[in-house]
């Protein structure tokens, strides 16, 4: 698919309803998991907090043709249920014609802008919970690092616990994805040790008056013998996340393969490392990944 950019944008400025149209009378998926009996998300939610590296290319995800048409080809593939994303994101597929059935999760907090003082003030600057009923999502996605020597970090801590309250009163799905963060030489950098991962994953699912509808999205940890220790430590549905795009992408692989063979892993979201694969082929990739679910 060749994805012309003047076009989307024609119709943005000229028919800017035709977005709201589609959404309404868009086909919903018939339930949070497909085919594979488990859920297989693409994430596209990067470019919003200013994060557009993929592997070596800083800028890999600022082309948004380039990003759309690698979009459309992983949402077309067998076994991919849908995409998170940014509103801006999502209706462009919209009006692609991309998410007919599809399972679309919204990103609601991109406010900790990567390389910035204030990351880990991740504010909600995408959707909130009315918008993501309004436009007929499945649930809404939110990011929470934990730096326990950054005080914005209850701040962040507060505004994800009032959206996983909110989509639980509209039987949404609230996807928390958490670390324990630290500043390193400036920068945040997270923690996957897994004593952090697990203190992150039971501070999430604690969140809010309900985790009825709360999954969690968790890293593989660095000692992958020790992610039974990490699926332990929760009730709730995880969502393994994909992560960086890894030179050894085979390796990458088999890690996920071992952690999805844990039946309390109901699926995956993977961003750059399907879309941007070090061969280029993002079918192939794609098809990868769904081979393991």
């Amino acid at each position: 698919m060749s994805v012309q950019i003047r076009d989307l944008a024609g119709v943005r400025a000229s028919d800017p309803g035709r977005v709201a149209a589609l959404a309404a009378a868009r086909r919903a998926p018939d339930g949070l998991v497909g085919s594979t009996g488990r859920l297989m998300l693409v994430a596209a939610d990067h470019p919003a907090r200013g994060a557009l590296r993929a592997g070596a290319d800083g800028l890999a995800m600022a082309d948004r043709s380039q990003l759309l048409e690698r979009l459309a080809t992983a949402l077309s593939r067998p076994g991919v249920d849908g995409v998170l994303g940014t509103a801006d994101v999502i209706e462009d597929l919209l009006l692609m014609g991309a998410l007919e059935g599809k399972v679309v999760i919204g990103s609601m907090n991109r406010g900790g802008l990567a390389g910035t003082s204030f990351e880990i003030d991740d504010r909600f600057t995408g959707y909130d919970a009315a918008a993501i009923q309004r436009m007929g999502l499945q649930g809404g996605k939110m990011l929470l690092r934990i730096d326990p020597e950054d005080p914005a970090t209850a701040r962040t801590l507060e505004a994800c616990a009032a959206a996983v309250s909110q989509l639980a009163d509209r039987q949404l799905m609230a996807m928390v994805e958490p670390f324990v963060s630290h500043r390193v030489e400036g920068r945040v950098r997270n923690d996957l040790a897994v004593d952090a991962v697990i203190r992150s994953a039971t501070v999430a699912a604690g969140l809010g008056w309900s985790s009825a509808h709360t999954w969690l999205k968790l890293p593989v940890a660095d000692d992958i013998d020790d992610m039974d220790a990490v699926i332990a430590s929760t009730t709730l549905p995880i969502l393994l996340l994909g992560g960086e795009v890894a030179e050894d992408q085979d390796t990458q692989f088999a890690a996920w393969q071992k952690v999805l063979a844990n039946p309390q892993v109901r699926g995956m979201v993977v961003g750059r490392s399907m879309l941007y694969p070090p061969d280029g082929d993002v079918a192939a990739a794609v098809d990868t990944v769904v081979g393991m679910m």
